[in-house]
């Protein structure tokens, strides 16, 4: 079964503004990641139990959600039904339990 994969609001604006970021040093280099995590996320639709479960969520007792990495970009998603959506897209380096809670738990 290959599931629908979609990105919240919140997802695609963490998406282009991680890539705008990189792109102001190296254009090039924003190509390339947003190539590599677009492929990512693709994949979840072939296996969206392939990631595990972030450590921070984890910790509160949320197990629902889940991760895979693209260094050094860190993908949050859970499968809803007959989708896979995406929640958050991060480096990897942020206060991901500060942002996961603000964006996960309100």
């Amino acid at each position: 079964m290959t599931w629908r994969v979609e990105l919240t609001a919140s997802a695609f604006d963490d998406l282009r503004e991680l890539i705008d970021f990189i792109a102001e040093d190296s254009p090039p280099a924003a190509q390339r990641l947003l190539a590599s995590i677009e492929a990512r996320i693709d994949a979840l639709g072939e296996f969206p139990e392939r990631g595990s479960h972030p450590r921070e969520l984890m910790e509160l007792g949320i197990h629902e959600y889940r991760q895979v990495f693209e260094p050094p970009v860190r993908i949050i998603y859970r499968r809803h039904d007959d989708r896979v959506i995406v929640y958050l897209i991060a480096n990897s380096r942020r206060d991901l339990q500060r942002l996961l809670a603000r964006r996960l738990l309100s």
